[in-house]
């Protein structure tokens, strides 16, 4: 079987290049996926061959290790034939082309895996490309939802300012004369692609658009089944979600009395007006990943690479739309690189009042929890094992579980306040609490909205 592994692996490094830059696999960084109707329907065929041969093998053949695999290995297979023949993000999301152009891009211009002008041929190979995307984007999607429109738009118009703002100073130490003007060309070109979709969208698909943006029950449970082994139906996952949700708010009440014993939500307000000032979220959650690193190796809950290195940064533009988030090098690289861990400060045009709601969602006892969720020892230490996982399909990004990764880093913001992290200040209880709630509101608001 690894040698089965090892073609599927590749081939889906081939059709999805992006994903193998973030696995740390290079060998197809010039590209943008195709996503033309003749692409999709090749891809279908390819993932039911796959399907057939891994049928075909014979267990008494396969080791211990990879009999456990195989139904991870089957459910992968079929969870993209179910993507895209029953999903069908691609003729539904004008969003999944724009973050898709964002993602590539960004992985050449921030992870140093290879000397800059390198890195910067390959931005322009993918910006000519982007002409071709845009095409496939209006080929595909032809009734989305309106709310579909709408964050498809946010997210088309902030890769367009990636490229022509954010991606110039990217690449700014660039000294080749030549490759800036094939830079400055591509982008032009690029944008222009991106620019007349956004028209597009705005003028004549979006006034005749009527898609549902619903799931629905069925499919939901085929793809949380393949995706993530759940088999539950929706009645009893929503049964859990309110379970969970009221015992999570009892805690939080009782959390909250320490600080207001009369009114829960008096007391988070009041937590809530502790928050770093407008321009200083970045430095303050540097600071926390110290103190955070600090009392992991104090406490040894969990070992710290030692050539691990984390930057904290302002969220890129295309990419503001996130509250936090972590930006971490594959587990295929060659060698340790840096990582990012964004935050989206405030935009100093917003109003006054806009700026502190968006500050207090940044107040302290949250912030503490987005760095323990993003960085130590959530999903950044999460990435930083996968590089010593030896198994080629649990380490590769292409075959993880969204109930993993997502799950450890929870699990994390809870270990860390149980463990004692600064256990004197409530308001760390409360923003775990809170972070929590908000995620089960999500729980609840998806299967209801079935």
């Amino acid at each position: 079987m690894p040698h089965f592994v090892d073609e599927y692996l590749a081939w889906l490094h081939e059709v999805h290049p992006t994903n193998a830059t973030f696995d740390g696999v290079h060998l197809h960084d010039d590209l943008l996926e195709d996503l033309g109707r003749a692409a999709i329907d090749a891809q279908v065929r390819t993932l039911g061959g796959f399907s057939r041969r891994l049928a075909s093998i014979d267990p008494a053949r396969l080791t211990t290790t990879e009999r456990l695999e195989r139904p991870a290995l089957e459910a992968n297979i079929r969870s993209r034939l179910f993507e895209l023949e029953n999903v069908r993000t691609w003729d539904r999301s004008p969003q999944y082309y724009g973050d898709l152009i964002a993602t590539s891009l960004a992985g050449q211009a921030l992870f140093d895996y290879a000397p800059l002008p390198e890195r910067a041929r390959r931005v322009v190979s993918k910006l000519h490309q982007v002409p071709r995307l845009m095409r496939a984007a209006r080929d595909n999607i032809k009734d989305p939802p309106g709310i579909f429109i709408k964050v498809g738009l946010e997210s088309l118009r902030g890769t367009q300012r990636f490229i022509e703002d954010d991606l110039p100073r990217a690449l700014a130490s660039l000294d080749d004369l030549h490759l800036l003007s094939d830079l400055a060309d591509a982008s032009t070109e690029a944008s222009q692609a991106l620019g007349a979709y956004i028209t597009y969208l705005e003028n004549d698909l979006a006034p005749r658009a009527r898609g549902s943006f619903r799931l629905g029950r069925e499919r939901l449970q085929q793809k949380l089944a393949l995706d993530v082994g759940i088999t539950l139906d929706a009645d009893r996952l929503l049964a859990i979600a309110l379970r969970e949700l009221s015992a999570t708010q009892e805690e939080f009440r009782r959390a909250a009395s320490t600080l207001d014993s009369r009114d829960p939500v008096a007391a988070w307000a009041r937590a809530k007006a502790a928050h770093p000032p407008a321009g200083q979220v970045v430095a303050t959650a540097q600071q926390q990943l110290d103190e955070l690193a600090t009392f992991i190796q104090r406490q040894d809950l969990v070992s710290l690479p030692d050539a691990a290195r984390v930057q904290v940064a302002p969220t890129p533009r295309f990419y503001r739309w996130t509250f936090a988030s972590m930006w971490t090098p594959g587990p295929f690289e060659s060698r340790p690189l840096r990582a990012y861990y964004y935050i989206t400060d405030v935009d100093p045009a917003w109003p006054a009042e806009r700026q502190e709601e968006h500050l207090r969602d940044f107040n302290y006892g949250a912030l503490w929890s987005i760095s323990i969720h993003e960085v130590y020892p959530g999903h950044f230490l999460h990435y930083q094992h996968l590089r010593q996982v030896t198994s080629t399909l649990r380490k590769s990004i292409l075959f993880s579980s969204a109930a993993m990764v997502e799950g450890w880093a929870h699990y994390s913001e809870q270990m860390m306040v149980e463990a004692g992290f600064r256990r004197s200040d409530p308001a760390i209880r409360l923003g775990q609490l809170a972070e929590a709630l908000i995620r089960l509101c999500r729980f609840v608001f998806g299967l209801r909205l079935l």
